[in-house]
């Protein structure tokens, strides 16, 4: 909520005043990733905010009209670049020349997608509604000391295709990355044995092993079906007291899951995608397996900036979802 309130704050030109942040999570007000999110907008807008200090319960927002185009930050420690990279996309919706930004922090971190969904998964599918983002991973960050380092751009966005996902059409390939960090090799061989092994032999999988460059340590794996007409995925980390076979056990039934529910766009997806089909030109639908909270929030800002409808129907396949955007029928 904080950090689509933000950017859809800078791209209407609405002043904003957020309260009562977190209210209700273990840690309470902004965290630090939050800040630098907020502070990536405001420098890329020339908006003015106030209260952007870690552990902060209010904010405001106000919008300005700059367009800066080349933006470096720093998360800090293993702060989600992910999550950063969520505001500040979106924040740039009507820059008129290309956007760069050089983000340091972690690139595969709990509680937040890893950069690779964006760009195996998120980034195609905004390319199918004529946006064209990319990020490139140069060195991997993760908890705790982060250090990774990622670069990102956004096209010009102009009209927005609205983006029809009822029927995900038949299934090409599964693709999968593996990355290990600064850990024994086994790691790999047993996150990668138990992967396969769930899945079983019926599926054509295109499993990269990824080499790793970066100061912190740890592994994981996202994987990525890919259909005629979508894609869905599912990502994991190793923890400590969670061995790599179940990791590979846990991320391959994730996406099985997924794909025998009826959804046309995954969970973790949802979300992300739901403010650009918001200011789409034309009727967007797509299906869900769950509606986290993450979408219930997306759904209650989104309204409060923009002209837009929202339809949620229950069917034994899924949540079918309609976006429509100023009061399309």
């Amino acid at each position: 909520m904080v950090r689509t309130s933000v950017a859809l704050s800078a791209i209407t030109g609405t002043p904003t005043r957020l309260t009562r942040i977190r209210e209700n999570r273990p840690t309470n007000g902004l965290s630090r990733q939050h800040t630098i999110a907020i502070m990536a907008v405001a420098e890329m807008t020339g908006s003015t905010v106030e209260g952007n200090v870690p552990g902060s319960s209010e904010l405001v927002i106000h919008p300005g009209n700059v367009q800066k185009d080349k933006i470096r930050l720093d998360v800090g420690t293993a702060g989600s670049i992910s999550l950063v990279l969520q505001a500040a996309l979106l924040a740039a919706r009507n820059h008129r020349n290309r956007l760069t930004l050089d983000i340091t922090g972690g690139t595969n971190v709990m509680w937040a997608p890893p950069l690779d969904s964006y760009e195996m998964v998120l980034f195609p599918l905004m390319r199918r509604m004529g946006i064209k983002a990319s990020v490139r991973i140069l060195e991997r960050g993760f908890y705790p000391i982060g250090g990774g380092h990622a670069m990102a751009s956004l096209e010009p966005v102009g009209d927005i295709s609205p983006l029809r996902l009822t029927d995900l059409g038949r299934l090409k390939k599964i693709h999968g990355r593996c990355f290990v960090q600064h850990l024994p090799d086994r790691i790999e061989r047993e996150m990668i044995s138990a992967c396969t092994a769930t899945l079983g032999g019926g599926y054509d999988l295109d499993l990269t092993v990824l080499e790793c460059v970066g100061d912190s340590r740890g592994a994981g794996m996202v994987l990525a079906a890919e259909y005629e007409n979508g894609y869905l995925s599912s990502n994991t980390l190793t923890v400590r007291g969670h061995s790599a076979e179940q990791s590979g056990r846990d991320v391959a039934n994730d996406l099985l899951q997924e794909m025998h529910s009826g959804a046309t766009i995954d969970v973790h997806t949802a979300d992300q995608i739901l403010p650009y089909m918001a200011m789409a030109k034309g009727k967007s639908c797509f299906v869900v397996s769950r509606i986290s909270k993450h979408l219930l929030s997306q759904m209650d800002t989104l309204e409060s900036f923009l002209d837009v409808r929202f339809g949620v129907e229950r069917r034994e396949d899924g949540y079918h979802f309609t976006v429509s955007p100023g009061g399309i029928a």
